[in-house]
């Protein structure tokens, strides 16, 4: 467990990267509501290509430091063939959106948790914040998953609420994880 927190505090910057790429694109799904349906499925394929890529990175150069890293790849491998058959197919990916969205939303938030869960296990006072984050992306994520003719009515604002909920918990651990890097350093 030590080891998954010795890692992702080396590589902090990239949850960094991550948050602030899902703040932005929250932040242009909300200024752009009618085009964003059509223009979001391709972002969004983008987006689940690009973590997906980011994700492997980070588990093949933590290979040696993650005691079950390969879960951490699978979950990125997934990201990035999610991402290429939604970006080779636009019209499916228009389709679909709302039930891709949210289950990845879902899957995200269970890892989000997962993950608060280690820190709170090493004595993290302040990984509720981590936990709280995933529960309000998963929350999200059925919303959109149970209703969705009214989840592709409204995808654009859950979705940008995804984003927020899931880019600010990535913003918040890279900040927590650079501190952790000072004091190590």
């Amino acid at each position: 467990m030590e080891n998954l927190i010795v890692s992702q505090i080396k590589h902090w910057w990239i949850s960094l990267l991550l948050g602030i790429l899902f703040v932005v694109m929250g932040i242009w799904v909300v200024l752009t509501p009618i085009a964003s349906y059509v223009t979001l499925s391709i972002f969004f394929s983008a987006v689940i290509f690009t973590s997906g890529i980011f994700g492997i990175i980070f588990s093949i150069a933590n290979k040696e430091r993650i005691r079950g890293w390969v879960w951490h790849l699978i979950g990125s491998v997934l990201d990035l063939v999610i991402g290429v058959i939604l970006l080779l197919y636009p019209a499916l990916s228009m389709i679909v959106l709302p039930f891709v969205v949210g289950f990845w939303f879902m899957f995200t938030g269970f890892s989000v948790i997962g993950i608060s869960g280690e820190f709170k296990a090493m004595g993290w006072k302040s990984s509720g914040w981590g936990i709280a984050f995933g529960i309000l992306t998963i929350l999200f994520a059925l919303l959109l998953i149970i209703n969705p003719l009214i989840g592709a009515a409204t995808i654009v604002y859950m979705t940008a609420m995804g984003f927020f909920t899931l880019g600010f918990f990535k913003i918040y651990m890279a900040f927590q994880l650079k501190k952790l890097n000072s004091l190590i350093e």
